[in-house]
């Protein structure tokens, strides 16, 4: 998926109101930049960070800033406007999904209970904030954390509500998960 097509996605899909009290955020990675002038150097950072509330929704978002907690907060006030909602079957994934930004792409596949979160890094903080318990995950192509986690909310995305599977089969929630 391109990156333009990742932005219509993310702007089709309209943001989710939800209790900021019980909203948890986790910082993935924080940039040094430096900038060489006349004076000496000037650094500033920038930040990724993911947020959710640990019940199917979840949003990214990237601040920059002079300070780090400046940085920081500027992110996760970016992730509160970008918070999307998830389709979840209990504890895990409705089914196998893979998702593609640039370079990176990530597989995800439903686990059993029990099971915990198989996954690295990037992966692993969308999963824990989402609330997704249970699942499989491989990184696939670059290991940059901006592309891995635009790549895990792009399958996040992908992922397919049985009851409107079903519907648009023509077919009761019940005959489809059976079948």
């Amino acid at each position: 998926m391109s990156k333009q097509e990742l932005k219509d996605s993310l702007s089709v899909r309209h943001s989710v109101e939800t209790n900021q009290a019980n909203l948890k955020d986790q910082v993935v990675s924080i940039n040094r930049c430096t900038k060489v002038v006349k004076g000496g150097k000037n650094l500033s950072f920038s930040a990724l960070v993911v947020v959710g509330d640990q019940g199917g929704h979840a949003g990214f978002g990237m601040g920059k800033a002079k300070e780090v907690p400046m940085a920081i907060r500027k992110a996760i006030e970016s992730a509160k406007k970008n918070m999307v909602k998830l389709n979840m079957k209990g504890s895990t994934i409705p089914h196998q999904v893979l998702g593609r930004y640039g370079s990176g792409q990530v597989l995800l596949k439903p686990a059993p209970e029990g099971t915990g979160i198989i996954a690295g890094g990037a992966v692993r903080a969308v999963m824990e904030v989402a609330g997704i318990q249970n699942v499989l995950t491989k990184s696939l192509g670059t290991s940059n954390p901006h592309n891995v986690i635009k790549a895990t909310f792009d399958a996040l995305m992908h992922l397919k509500d049985a009851a409107k599977v079903a519907e648009g089969r023509g077919k009761i929630a019940e005959e489809a998960t059976a079948s």
